[in-house]
Formats: structure tokens, C-alpha cells, sequence
């Protein structure tokens, strides 16, 4: 069940990054552009959780997921400070 939990949670990462992406397509808002790349990090994140609990249960992945988790939030951070409309 916790399998189809973080798969889910990945494919919805993957689903806002894309919406977010193709919104900055179209009309140039930076602030899509470093909330899309937030939650690019938030998939790659999610896709080590799967790595980390499903597939490679004797290796500890964790820093590796707290160092994805990091960058996508200071995307994030950096976007809502530097960014202005």
C-alpha cells in the first residue's frame, strides 16, 4: 500500500511541475518558472523515496533525499525573494 502512496505522490509532483512549466510558457511569470523548478526537486525527491523504501531497502538514501528536498525549497525561497513583477 505505502508503494502506491509514494508513487502516487511522485506522479502528482510530475503533474504540478508540468502545469507550472507549460503556465510560464505562456505568459513568462518567473515566479511559475521557480515554483515549476521547486517541484521538479519535489519529483526527484519523491522518485529517491521510491528508490530509498521500495527497490534499494539495504542503502540509505536519506541524505540524498534531505539534499533534493533542500534545493527544491530554496528554488522556492529564491523565486518568492529575488522575483519581481
Amino acid at each position: 500500500m505505502s508503494a502506491a502512496i509514494y508513487l502516487l505522490c511522485t506522479l502528482t509532483s510530475l503533474a504540478c511541475a508540468w502545469l507550472l512549466f507549460s503556465r510560464y510558457r505562456d505568459n513568462g511569470h518567473r515566479l511559475l518558472f521557480w515554483s515549476g523548478m521547486c517541484f521538479s526537486w519535489m519529483t526527484l525527491n519523491n522518485l529517491i523515496l521510491v528508490f530509498d523504501k521500495i527497490v534499494f531497502l539495504d542503502t540509505d538514501l536519506l541524505t540524498l533525499r534531505q539534499g533534493s528536498a533542500l534545493i527544491a525549497v530554496s528554488m522556492l525561497v529564491y523565486g518568492l525573494i529575488y522575483e519581481k513583477d
